[in-house]
């Protein structure tokens, strides 16, 4: 089966409209007996299965994952899986012939962005509700181990956010997504946090609910106040905004600083859009003057703008698409986390902080154009 690549639209203009379609038929089922979260024949119901599959060593892979893709097949159900070369080569070592059934993403350049990632992810299971379909997306998130001492974001733990705020953007769709997760490669804390952020697990049981479950307003509103590290003393960029108007300007800063980092067209492009967004937000919403920084850390480029005052930012704002095509406004933020790598926000009574992150084109790859 060909493999599939999810791939980066012109996300400043609205989707192409489609055809109103009545709901698929199917449901997800739950069943520790079969040991798989997956698609089963029901009027019209909906319940959304975000299953977490941690492992900590290819036994363990082994002992949850293929058993649960031996009875998708069996029952003859759709799997997409976008993981690593070495999930996959454990994956087609213990099904054979039988693996080139399932579904394959491309991941290499999918995780580049994390905010690509995750609208992009939606969009796919979007596509799968219009026509009718289902299918059981597997995806292993491809994060930098957390914790780097000189990383300039810790991307594991930004994922997190991603994880939590899935939980509502995907569950209209009616497609099971689980998340497999490595314990060899990633701290205690933030395995724990992974698995308190899934309403599923998927063990050698079964998909077993969790208890544990943390709900995504609540964990997105705890990282909201975590205050953001602080800025550099010596930055590349450091303007402050009284006026719209000093917009166009800054976008011409904003061009020359990207393109001297060696930034390609297009990535200068979605840095622009995202930087002034942001801006723009900070000046209608929240209060002047509004300050913008920019500098570079090892192969990043990081803008931060603080606002003084007024509206704070909800927690939830930007990580799902805000009204319907015709709507226009309204899209600064979750524009700003599709073309940023991450996105990190901070309100206190003096202002709001906005930080976007943008990785050189060269160090990861590039989202797929």
């Amino acid at each position: 089966m060909a493999r599939v690549t999810l791939v980066r639209r012109d996300l400043t203009r609205p989707a192409h409209r489609r055809r109103p379609v009545s709901p698929p038929t199917a449901r997800l089922s739950l069943d520790p007996r079969e040991g798989v979260c997956h698609v089963a024949e029901s009027p019209r119901a909906r319940h959304f299965i975000h299953a977490a599959l941690i492992v900590d060593s290819d036994d363990a892979l082994r002992s949850r994952l293929i058993p649960a893709l031996r009875r998708s097949l069996a029952a003859q159900e759709r799997v997409f899986l976008v993981v690593g070369a070495h999930v996959e080569r454990v994956v087609r070592d213990a099904l054979g012939g039988l693996a080139d059934q399932l579904e394959w993403g491309e991941r290499s350049t999918f995780y580049a962005r994390l905010g690509f990632a995750y609208e992009g992810l939606r969009r796919y299971l979007a596509a799968q509700y219009a026509s009718g379909g289902t299918v059981h997306v597997i995806a292993e998130p491809d994060v930098a181990g957390d914790g780097e001492p000189d990383a300039p974001v810790d991307r594991a733990a930004a994922h997190l956010s991603y994880e939590s705020a899935c939980e509502e953007a995907y569950a209209g769709y009616g497609c099971p997504v689980t998340c497999l997760w490595d314990s060899r490669t990633h701290s205690t804390a933030l395995i724990d946090s992974v698995r308190n952020l899934h309403n599923h697990e998927l063990t050698e049981h079964g998909c077993e609910r969790n208890s544990g479950h943390v709900a995504s307003a609540d964990f997105l509103k705890a990282r909201s106040e975590v205050p953001l590290a602080p800025a550099p003393a010596a930055v590349d960029l450091d303007v402050a905004l009284t006026e719209l108007d000093q917009l166009t300007s800054i976008r011409s800063t904003l061009r020359t600083w990207a393109g001297q980092k060696s930034f390609d067209a297009e990535d200068v492009g979605d840095l622009v859009v995202a930087v002034t967004e942001v801006a723009t937000n900070g000046m209608v919403h929240g209060a002047p003057p509004v300050r913008l920084r920019g500098w570079r850390h090892r192969d990043m480029l990081i803008v931060q703008i603080d606002d003084a005052g007024g509206r704070r930012i909800p927690p939830t704002a930007g990580y799902q698409r805000p009204g319907g095509p015709e709507n226009v406004g309204g899209r600064g933020l979750w524009l700003a986390r599709q073309l940023a790598d991450v996105v990190t926000t901070y309100s206190v009574g003096s202002g709001t902080s906005v930080r976007l992150h943008f990785p050189h084109p060269g160090a990861d790859g590039a989202p797929a154009a």
